[in-house]
């Protein structure tokens, strides 16, 4: 694939879980491929929840996680406007996706991405140009 991809946040905490192994590999080789090639995106949100897992459900330390932050910011990061928080609410409402997730799908279709790398939503749905993509489901 060559267009644009959004990353979700369950896909960064994947790359520091060591409980894992397997899905913690997928993760850190889908991140580093996106950042060499310059196709990664990400929103504000996706960094923020990062932080917040990070820190309660891995036990990393707050500075450690404030790198990894860092890091990841390296990613284009998507910033929602207005109307982009009314889509996410029209996406919650017609596609019965949680609000959290229409804006990580907001985020994305803003961010120009033709895939979006989520393990959190159904692998293979489409909203409009973007197909949702679990790195970690089998190959058909």
């Amino acid at each position: 694939m060559s267009g644009r991809e959004f990353v979700d946040t369950n896909i960064l905490v994947y790359a520091d879980d060591n409980r894992d192994v397997a899905k913690q590999t997928r993760a850190r080789e889908l991140i580093r491929n996106l950042m060499l090639e310059r196709r990664g995106v990400i929103s504000l949100q996706v960094l923020q929840e990062f932080f917040a897992a990070a820190t309660r459900k891995l036990g990393m330390g707050a500075g450690a996680a404030r790198e990894r932050v860092l890091l990841y910011a390296r990613f284009e990061v998507v910033r929602l406007t207005t109307d982009d928080l009314l889509a996410a609410i029209d996406l919650h409402r017609l596609h019965g996706l949680s609000f959290w997730d229409g804006l990580i799908v907001q985020a994305a279709l803003t961010g120009g991405c033709t895939v979006l790398n989520s393990e959190d939503m159904q692998h293979g749905r489409v909203f409009d140009a973007l197909t949702v993509a679990s790195p970690f489901a089998e190959p058909a």
